[in-house]
């Protein structure tokens, strides 16, 4: 692997905003980012284009495309065109504009990579934007709440069931991976999963049966990182506990790296142990918003990644 002008050969693998701040502090490193996102969001306006058009949801994909985008004024222009939210009293209403781009440009084009990397040319992206599956996935899970042990189908009902969540699985139970997402992956130097939410944004990447394998056979570093505050999906759930579960739906996935924020809370001992369950060493650095815990600050996360990235490639 050769890190070559363009810098270090990075993956990140996740959805929403986890992935966006992931992607924010990356394109500050290196113009050789892959970011491979999940494609079973039901809700809002990609919940409604992905049942009208029978198309992937298209608004993570959005999200990791404007997070990519050059700093130039074509580009930031371009971005807020795509950030564009209508607000009306007709069928428009909460569409994005850059969803219904996407959707428009697949409908033509009639190919997801190329119709991806066609809207990245108008962002002047720094980086690539994949599905992490040609097929648009359903999540369902195994909860337990005050009712007992139930199942809980569709990204949205997964996310806000405020139930303990025990299992999670993907419908169909063995989608096809995106080939390119295949070869990025065992190009990288470095592989990043997370943060985002844990069971309808990082996990499903494990359940993928040929992302899952490109994971475990890659020659590439992985490392993990770790929310910086409970979810709605995780919110009995420790540090510590982030990793077991992660451990347990991919228990032939060895990590490198468990990138954490360092502030208060945290059980370092129980955290340690799980981290050596998977191969991996702790990296703790304040990467919290000083004025608002529950966001990643872009120049702290970009400074803790530029450490795990030269920790491998002699920087």
């Amino acid at each position: 692997m050769s890190t070559g002008a363009r810098g270090a050969k990075v993956v990140a693998l996740g959805g929403g905003h986890g992935l966006y701040a992931t992607l924010s502090a990356l394109r500050l490193l290196t113009r050789n980012i892959t970011a491979i996102v999940t494609v079973a969001d039901d809700g809002g306006s990609s919940g409604r284009l992905r049942e009208e058009f029978d198309i992937l949801p298209p608004g993570d994909l959005r999200m990791a495309l404007s997070a990519l985008c050059d700093d130039g004024e074509w580009a930031l222009t371009w971005r807020d065109v795509m950030q564009y939210r209508f607000t009306s009293a007709g069928p428009l209403n909460g569409h994005s504009l850059g969803n219904l781009l996407i959707t428009g440009v697949w409908d033509l084009l009639g190919d997801q990579v190329k119709g991806l990397e066609l809207v990245g040319r108008l962002l002047d992206a720094t980086g690539t934007v994949l599905p992490m599956s040609s097929t648009p996935l359903r999540i369902e899970a195994d909860v337990c709440d005050a009712d007992g042990e139930h199942t809980v189908t569709g990204q949205v009902g997964v996310a806000t069931c405020r139930a303990e969540i025990k299992q999670v699985r993907l419908i169909p139970d063995n989608p096809p991976a995106v080939p390119e997402a295949i070869a990025a992956i065992h190009d990288a130097d470095w592989v990043i999963v997370g943060p985002g939410s844990w069971f309808t944004s990082v996990i499903p990447h494990l359940l993928v049966p040929e992302l899952a394998e490109a994971l475990v056979t890659t020659p590439a570093k992985r490392a993990l990182l770790i929310n910086l505050v409970p979810d709605d999906e995780t919110r009995s759930l420790s540090p510590a506990d982030h990793v077991r579960s992660f451990h347990e739906h991919a228990p032939g996935l060895r990590l490198d790296r468990i990138v954490i924020d360092d502030g208060p809370g945290t059980n370092w001992g129980e955290l340690l142990r799980e981290a050596e369950n998977c191969g991996a060493q702790v990296l703790a650095r304040q990467l919290a918003d000083r004025t608002d815990p529950a966001r990643h600050d872009v120049l702290f996360l970009a400074s803790a990644l530029r450490e795990l990235l030269g920790s491998s490639l002699g920087w």
